[in-house]
């Protein structure tokens, strides 16, 4: 039997004495040829969360742009194929930028290769910190959604119904038809967190359930996703639960989206503006 969450969580107001090593180290691994902007919208989502530090990991190819694409965050070169994508070969080089992370944002941007999909069960099965995973990172495993489960880590999934239907061998009909009980079934038997993004986005880690009420159509635009993850990511690194920082970044990213609908329009609004408008988003859930 699953429980409706009615209450969200708040962030605890900062220690007066708290330095940037206290709120967060995140690891973005994201972005590829054509697809760094991915990259740089959730490592700019993670610190406009509130996350204290931030290293988004990238091909070395696209190193130049993803870093000059915020100037808060730090980078890493990984090592690319020769399409542009992170290689394999770059375990190592994560494995050991992990183990002075926090938590791990991994997906956004990273496209789809055979290297890719082996690089990301070795990242799930063997690296023991928090991971949230989005598109790309979501795409390697159909087909093989048990190895989501990882190594007793907290792992928190970030599907839109399309990858969702992809992952149950399903479709977007029935998904959409069944958005709770399947989120609910796939994340007791996986032991993930499953956010089944879509209006009324639901949180459910198999046995408690959240359904997000803020959020609007003008968020259906690229890239509002890498910013979640981003978001929750960032939750994670403040000491949130994975569970809770799931269901407030969901809320606080909808909720930025409201604040831009209602200065600018549903029609006009795009990812980055959902940043410009989180950190008065934020304020509304502080203790």
């Amino acid at each position: 039997m699953t429980e409706t969450v009615v209450s969200l969580p708040t962030l605890l107001p900062r220690d007066a004495a708290g330095h940037k090593g206290d709120f967060g180290r995140v690891l973005v691994i994201a972005g590829s040829r054509g697809m760094s902007g991915a990259a740089v919208l959730c490592g700019s989502a993670a610190l406009r969360a509130g996350a204290g530090l931030v290293k988004v990991a990238v091909p070395a190819e696209v190193l130049p742009i993803v870093a000059a694409g915020n100037p808060c965050y730090t980078t890493a070169a990984l090592p690319g194929d020769a399409d542009g994508r992170v290689a394999h070969a770059a375990f190592a080089a994560i494995a050991s930028l992990a183990d002075a992370h926090d938590v791990i944002a991994i997906g956004p941007g990273l496209g789809q290769s055979a290297e890719l999909s082996a690089l990301l069960f070795d990242v799930v099965a063997k690296i023991a910190r928090p991971i949230v995973i989005d598109a790309d990172g979501l795409n390697a495993f159909v087909g093989h959604v048990d190895m989501l489960r990882g190594n007793g880590s907290p792992r928190i999934i970030t599907p839109h119904p399309g990858e969702f239907a992809r992952l149950l061998h399903s479709d977007v009909k029935n998904v959409q038809a069944n958005r709770q009980a399947l989120a609910v079934e796939f994340a007791n038997e996986q032991h993930v967190i499953v956010v089944l993004k879509g209006p009324g986005t639901i949180v459910t880690d198999g046995e408690r359930v959240y359904r997000n009420t803020t959020g609007n159509p003008g968020m259906a635009t690229g890239g509002t996703g890498d910013v979640l993850t981003g978001v929750i990511a960032a939750l994670i690194g403040q000491h949130l639960s994975p569970f809770d920082a799931a269901q407030l970044g969901v809320h606080v990213h909808g909720l930025a989206g409201d604040l831009a609908r209602d200065q600018i329009g549903a029609v006009s609004m795009i990812a980055t503006d959902l940043l410009d408008f989180m950190a008065p988003a934020l304020r509304q859930v502080q203790a």
